[in-house]
């Protein structure tokens, strides 16, 4: 199948130009076949990958892993990271003209920032289904401690090859679920900010990526079958979760707190290192929210939910978490200017009954949990071995990883019952 790029460069209700610069997606069987004819143009195309997706697709690309050049990151525990950013860049040749990612989120986002460095354009070849980044014009990073979204590039193809990603182990297969399932609180975080603050939302991109969840979540018993239509479904689903990033310009239709969460564990500041791929501590991060956002919901409907004037940082509570890593300046940058500062309160006040209208279109915390669980995917914070008591503290400190509103940071404003103290 050859994703129709046309339909999304049309004319849009929002009048905003979606610029993608993705040329061509291909999910299909066999979609490695179009490599030979997409890098006969350059002189020193490289493939980037590490053991594992080597690996997986060795036969399907044992041709190219034969006749171009192969920089195989080396480590158990590869990070998207300063430090393996540096890796790369030493061990890169310098007359590489082109990159060919082999692999799933990390190879890429190492791929795409290498490639902006560098002023080339890369080729993606995801090896699992486990990640909506392909696409994506940024990179997630750590850089220096820090959970970053860096200026990347997007790559010029993406040749999703059935024969490929169906045949990755499931663990992976679950984490694209996850990540997906994720953009339910996503969307919603998106929704809630255009009604309270006005910020641009496109009517067009926010029903394509609804949609696209919805019709994977109809599957996911197939899915789990590996049923290859189906994978072929979570596939376009995730890519498209990526276009609608480029359409929009950043990454506000695909991540909202449910990605805080993962990003602030990811981080470190709050518990130890864990083991565990990036969609499952989406997964996790999206029951939390989804369970929080319950509570303000029946709180509204209820009205038993105050507006009181949270915006002013929590100075004291970053200087006990942040500041005891060594991070509280650098939270601080990340954060200013405060996104809520000109917070219109009395009109969060009038807008409550219409975010309550939005948080009905959630889908309930149990009913996710069990969905989740039935598809094999990762549900609970002892499934990431996190202590249950640092949830609070979590959904407290999350909302300052990114300069982003979300209701989660919204909420800082509203006061009821179970709410954060």
């Amino acid at each position: 199948m050859k994703v129709d790029l046309e339909r999304l460069k049309k004319p849009c209700s929002c009048r905003h130009t979606h610029d993608i610069t993705v040329k061509g997606v291909y999910i299909e069987s066999g979609a490695v076949k179009y490599l030979s004819e997409l890098i006969a143009d350059y002189a020193h195309p490289v493939i980037l990958c590490d053991a594992r997706t080597k690996a997986a697709a060795s036969v399907s690309m044992a041709q190219y892993f034969e006749k171009i050049e192969v920089l195989e990151v080396e480590g158990d525990d590869i990070h998207a990271n300063d430090i393996y950013v540096e890796i790369v860049q030493k061990q890169l040749t310098k007359e590489a003209d082109i990159l060919i990612a082999v692999g799933a989120g990390t190879i890429h986002d190492l791929t795409r920032y290498v490639a902006y460095t560098r002023g080339i354009n890369f080729i993606s070849v995801p090896t699992a289904a486990s990640v909506d980044g392909f696409v994506s014009s940024v990179a997630a990073m750590t850089w220096h401690g820090m959970k970053k979204t860096l200026t990347a590039v997007a790559p010029l193809y993406v040749l999703a090859d059935t024969d490929i990603f169906a045949k990755a182990p499931f663990r992976l297969t679950a984490s694209g679920i996850s990540d997906l399932m994720g953009k339910y609180t996503a969307l919603l975080d998106w929704r809630v900010c255009h009604i309270v603050t006005n910020e641009y939302l496109c009517e067009e991109v926010y029903k394509l990526e609804f949609e696209a969840v919805r019709e994977v979540e109809s599957v996911l018993t197939e899915i789990r079958g590996g049923n290859s239509a189906c994978m072929e479904k979570l596939m376009y689903a995730l890519i498209l979760s990526g276009l609608a990033m480029q359409m929009i310009g950043n990454s506000r239709p695909a991540s909202g707190a449910e990605h805080h969460v993962s990003h602030l564990w990811e981080m470190e500041i709050i518990n130890d290192y864990i083991d565990a791929l990036h969609g499952e501590k989406v997964s996790v991060g999206l029951i939390l929210c989804l369970e929080y956002y319950e509570k303000i919901r029946e709180a509204i409907k209820k009205g038993t939910c105050e507006v009181v004037d949270g915006r002013a940082y929590e100075t004291e509570l970053l200087q006990q978490t942040f500041g005891a890593k060594g991070k509280y300046q650098e939270a601080l940058d990340e954060n200013n200017p405060n996104v809520m500062a000109g917070l219109d309160l009395a009109n969060l006040q009038v807008k409550l009954p219409q975010i309550a209208e939005e948080l009905e279109r959630l889908p309930g915390s149990a009913e996710m949990q069990k969905l989740l669980a039935n598809a094999g995917c990762v549900t609970t914070m002892s499934d990431l071995q996190i202590p249950s008591e640092l949830k609070n503290v979590t959904l407290k400190l999350c909302p300052y990883v990114r300069r982003r509103l979300t209701l989660l940071r919204l909420a800082k404003n509203l006061k009821f019952p179970g709410s954060l103290e």
